[in-house]
């Protein structure tokens, strides 16, 4: 699993029949201090994310899992949101904290 912020989110009117009626969100990987890493991509999502959000994805096989992207071809889904993030006794993370973006 990947640590990850919903930076925004992509609307495709012409797509797979298998993608239809999924919300499809940019994310980008995020460090444990919430710091933005690597590039955006995007996401499928199982949870009713929003933007700003700090979440937990899946990759690869992993992400046709969840009970709405079984069978489907998704390399990537949203199935998590971070409440609190606590790493080695330190709480870097607690939604709705000012600053951290969510």
């Amino acid at each position: 699993m990947m640590i990850a912020r919903v930076v925004g989110s992509a609307v495709a009117t012409i797509k797979d029949e298998k993608l239809r009626g999924l919300k499809l969100l940019v994310v980008q990987e995020a460090t444990i201090h919430n710091e933005l890493i690597g590039k955006p991509f995007v996401a499928i999502d199982a949870v009713g994310a929003g933007v700003g959000e700090l979440v937990i994805l899946a990759q690869g096989s992993s992400a046709r899992q969840t009970d709405i992207t079984k069978n489907r071809p998704v390399d990537a889904v949203i199935m998590g949101i971070l409440d609190e993030l606590e790493v080695q006794g330190e709480l870097t993370y607690k939604k709705g904290r000012e600053g951290q973006g969510g």
